[in-house]
């Protein structure tokens, strides 16, 4: 199966099964020197692990992180780094029923069309769990963007049609919201319609969005690689995203250019620009100013309401999905996309360092 490695200067491979033995990644590119332990992944790996409320799937997973190699003395060594997280509460027998159909709104059938066979244990690599790799990944993407000032804050923006309200941002509160909402309100809101999709057996699904703060100007290249289109290929990567959005996303459309277009103004002889309708990236590169970015989540699919779906045998028959799922996926998925993000940043951030002699200079130069 070709397509399961992402970046080109911090290149990534992520591998597994849903109800595998364990689910893992392989981390190329990585500097040397970076200080690293399996603490700062598994912070990040916490933040989308299960069971943690009733609005995530009740299946216990620690998501306990191994670092295998690349790290020595608490440094990377530059070398590829291979991290596990070992699966301890599969409950297969949940999805033997699933053999002989194909769930509406899943993968299943497209992986029979394609493979000929499919692993129906929780979606195999089409299952979120898939998402472990990425996370782990990204933590180390994250915490190198950190020490060149640059900071990634993700956060739930909306839950079906209830949205946060920037005036009522409060972002310290994210770590204890469980639903990653930074407006309590809202959240409020959202968890009264989530207890009433649970009621009526069916899923929710929302927004997620992204800020990135004090990113340099000038990362991203100007044709196929432009810094908008690589985080609409990440994001889009993942599962359950539908659309993406950069800066105003789709409402440009109804703007007028002299609306839309971000001004500029100076202080102190610095550039800065009067509004960010553009979301921090023109013409591919990053402007910096903030990178604004929502990933938009379909409904989970997995839902115990009775649905129609096709067999095996090219028939049709009612089914009832069994097993532990999530009633709306976005509250787990903010980490996924922060790490996506991150990931897409540093791998663009790192290419831009031989785009000028000056650049070069500065770390060749013997004086």
């Amino acid at each position: 199966m070709p397509g399961s490695s992402y970046g080109t200067m911090f290149r990534i491979t992520t591998w597994g099964e849903s109800h595998g033995k364990g689910i893992g990644v392989v981390v190329d590119g990585c500097p040397a020197g970076l200080p690293l332990c399996e603490e700062d992944i598994q912070t990040y790996l916490n933040r989308r692990k299960p069971g943690q409320s009733k609005y995530t799937t009740a299946r216990q997973e620690d998501d306990a992180v191994e670092i295998l190699s690349g790290v020595f003395d608490g440094k990377t060594t530059g070398t590829p780094i291979s991290m596990i997280v070992f699966n301890r509460d599969q409950r297969s027998r949940d999805y033997n029923e699933i053999a002989s159909f194909y769930r509406p709104g899943h993968a299943d059938y497209v992986f029979d069309q394609k493979y000929g066979f499919r692993d129906y244990r929780g979606g195999g690599r089409s299952s979120g769990r898939e998402t472990i790799g990425r996370v782990a990944a990204g933590a180390i993407a994250c915490k190198i963007l950190k020490e060149l000032g640059i900071t990634v804050t993700t956060y739930t923006r909306s839950i079906g049609e209830i949205s946060c309200m920037p005036e009522n941002y409060d972002f310290s509160r994210l770590p204890l919201s469980s639903l990653c909402m930074p407006d309590a309100d809202a959240e409020t809101r959202a968890q009264l319609f989530l207890d009433k999709c649970i009621e009526r057996q069916t899923s929710s699904g929302g927004t997620v969005e992204c800020i990135v703060k004090n990113a340099y100007a000038g990362i991203g290249e100007t044709v196929f690689d432009k810094l908008d289109a690589c985080l609409g290929k990440a994001l889009f990567s993942i599962g359950g995203v539908k659309a993406v959005e950069i800066g105003d996303g789709i409402a440009v459309s109804k703007a007028l250019g002299h609306e839309n277009n971000d001004q500029y103004i100076c202080k102190n002889g610095i550039p800065q620009k009067i509004s960010n309708h553009a979301g921090g990236i023109l013409g591919g590169m990053s402007d910096g100013s903030d990178i604004l970015v929502r990933a938009i989540f379909k409904p989970t699919p997995s839902i115990s309401r009775t649905q129609s779906a096709l067999t095996k045998e090219r028939t049709c028959r009612e089914i009832n999905i069994h097993g532990r799922h999530d009633p709306i996926i976005v509250p787990r998925a903010v980490v996924v996309v922060e790490c996506m993000t991150a990931l897409t940043l540093l791998d663009l951030l790192l290419q831009n360092m031989s785009s000028t002699m000056d650049n070069l200079r500065t770390i060749y130069h013997r004086t």
